[in-house]
């Protein structure tokens, strides 16, 4: 077993493989970022080391710095966590050819072959397991989409190879939508993903998402761990998950879990991982479906392989009864999973819930601040992974996420009456959140009956309800004179005398603790009139207008990718282009001036 290792990532999901490394005997050195110093997950491990400033691309992904940082630690394994270098086979090749560590994870080869979308189409199929129709080949022109669109019929998407979560998808309806659809998804896959070859399959129009845990070792050994239903989904990316789901048969249920083995066995796959399937009622031709000989009931068809441990794998584990983060060490350190298919039993229904730091009556926009009250549940059947306490700043550097409340009882209905009880008693305030979105949930009678597909929060939940239930249960989030989120105050002496001193932005002002007088130092500079700035941190995917160009208000003037969402920058009122700040690429600060107009 190994003696120490580092968690290559931040929040909730570093504690969470730190845990299971305390459970091994295994000491553990965590990574963090000029904005995480304070962070929870730098707190709980044993010891910790700076990688860069607060971009991502700066710290979290800059891998030659941090297997660097492992070597400096005496760190003899690395695991990944999600997101991040999680799924980059060259980040895992760079850690597999660094004498004296381990990768904790699939090999890198295969990482790569099941990581890019089109290679892994052409893994499954030659498996036997049912593909979406489409291209398993790489697209590169407009003209080929359109074409593709004609043979299969719209809608039909345009996806990333090395995408996911909805990031580098486009959904075109109709020939007209082809060009447009094709730059985003390219852009999306160089900006995401650092590759922007695209690929084309047939798109489903109301499909559950359901995908499958796997584990397997390198001894030739691969168990599933039944599915989890991820179709509660907001822009692709997934609030609620749960295990079982309560849309399949026992039969299509276990014709979906041995195609996922079969799957990852022919791959030649060791470790964790995740298959995800689509299933939908109105199917294409036989040769094409699964779910058996029953020709009138739901096909399935493989979407991709998540080559990582999930967000959601913790519902799995409730159900099961199996650490799957500690046997993804386990495995990684050579050792034969213990127990054989048939051992695998399911203990009643679990849900997990994304508390994110988002405002759902505002298209759950992102909503980073400070954390004025912080008191999540506890009792029977409650579990929470989470890496923040009262009185943290959530800040808008990476993901929205701040915990995750998972909740476990003997069946689905007790599972939703404990699941109130829980987020009854889960208080925060600063920050908008989805907690009143989730209560919303509980109460809906499309999810209560399972009926509810990946487009049902999309285009068919009314948005006054959101807006209700934000009234109804919404936390008190920050106004204005609320602390920014990438404020500090530290209490400091000089010659004797006491000083509160305000860091913001890198900028200090100090005050007279004791008199309540400014001090020396200043703040930002208000914007200049005319100012499009930026409401949170992020990175600038694409800037829509030049100098001397007319805008309406609405218009879309940039794109901001920021918490792993993109943002349109939109002008609040007419005017002309007079000067544009920034490019694609460029990394922007909350506040910083994107464009002027005049």
């Amino acid at each position: 077993m190994f003696e120490k290792l580092l968690v290559a990532n931040r929040g909730e999901i570093a504690i969470r493989v730190m845990a299971a490394c305390e459970e091994l005997g295994i000491e553990t050195v965590a990574i963090y970022s000029d904005a995480d110093r304070n962070a929870g997950h730098v707190a709980y491990a044993d010891e910790a080391y700076n990688v860069g400033p607060a971009p991502a691309a700066d710290s979290y992904l800059d891998g030659e710095t941090i297997v660097e940082t492992a070597k400096r630690a005496g760190a003899d394994a690395i695991h990944p966590g999600y997101g991040f270098l999680a799924e980059n086979a060259d980040f895992a090749r760079r850690v597999e050819d660094a004498e004296g560590i381990t990768w904790v994870g699939p090999k890198s080869e295969t990482m790569e072959r099941l990581g890019e979308k089109t290679k892994a189409r052409t893994v499954m199929d030659e498996a036997g397991v049912p593909v979406v129709p489409g291209t398993n080949d790489p697209v590169e022109d407009a003209e080929t989409v359109a074409e593709l669109g004609e043979e299969y019929g719209y809608p039909i998407a345009i996806k990333a190879e090395g995408g996911g979560g909805g990031r580098g998808m486009k959904i075109v309806r109709d020939a007209a939508e082809v060009e447009d659809a094709l730059e985003a998804a390219k852009r999306e896959g160089e900006a995401y993903f650092d590759n922007d070859s695209v690929y084309v399959e047939t798109y489903l129009d109301s499909p559950k998402h359901i995908e499958v845990q796997i584990l397997a070792d390198e001894h030739g050994n691969v168990r599933h761990l039944g599915e989890r239903d991820c179709s509660l989904q907001r822009r692709h990316q997934k609030v609620i998950e749960e295990a079982p789901s309560p849309a399949l048969s026992d039969a299509l249920r276990e014709e979906i879990g041995e195609a996922a083995r079969r799957g990852v066995r022919e791959a030649g796959y060791t470790n964790a991982g995740t298959v995800e399937f689509l299933v939908e009622d109105s199917v294409g031709p036989e040769a094409q479906r699964g779910g058996g000989s029953d020709a009138a009931g739901p096909a399935f068809y493989f979407m991709e392989v998540n080559t990582r441990i999930q967000v959601e794998h913790t519902v799995s584990e409730e159900i099961t009864g199996i650490d799957i983060v500690a046997w993804q060490i386990r495995v990684a350190a050579g050792e034969e999973l213990d127990f054989e298919q048939d051992d695998v039993g399911f203990d009643g229904h679990a849900i997990e819930f994304r508390i994110n730091a988002e405002n759902p009556a505002n298209e759950f926009a992102p909503t980073p601040g400070h954390l004025e009250t912080y008191d999540p549940p506890s009792s029977v059947g409650v579990r929470l992974d989470h890496a923040v306490s009262q009185a943290d700043d959530i800040g808008g550097d990476y993901d929205s996420m701040i915990a995750k409340l998972i909740v476990h009882a003997p069946d689905r209905e007790r599972c939703f009456r404990r699941s109130q009880r829980a987020l009854k008693h889960f208080e925060v305030e600063g920050v908008h959140t989805t907690i009143p979105f989730h209560r919303l949930m509980l109460e809906n009678d499309v999810f209560r009956g399972g009926e509810h597909t990946t487009r049902y929060l999309d285009e068919e939940l009314p948005p006054e309800r959101l807006t209700d239930a934000v009234e109804r249960w919404g936390s008190t989030a920050g106004g204005a004179s609320a602390r920014p989120a990438s404020a500090r105050t530290l209490t400091v002496e000089v010659d004797g005398r006491r000083f509160e001193v305000l860091v913001e932005n890198g900028l200090v002002a100090a005050e007279d603790a004791a008199a309540g007088d400014a001090g020396d130092g200043g703040g930002a500079s208000p914007a200049e009139a005319g100012a499009i700035t930026a409401e949170m941190q992020g990175t600038i995917l694409s800037v829509d207008v030049s100098a001397g160009e007319t805008v309406s208000a609405g218009d879309v003037v940039c794109v901001l990718e920021a918490m792993k969402m993109e943002n349109d920058v939109v002008a609040a009122v007419d005017g002309t282009v007079a000067d544009v700040a920034v490019s694609a690429g460029d990394s922007v600060d909350q506040g910083d001036t994107l464009l002027t107009l005049e």
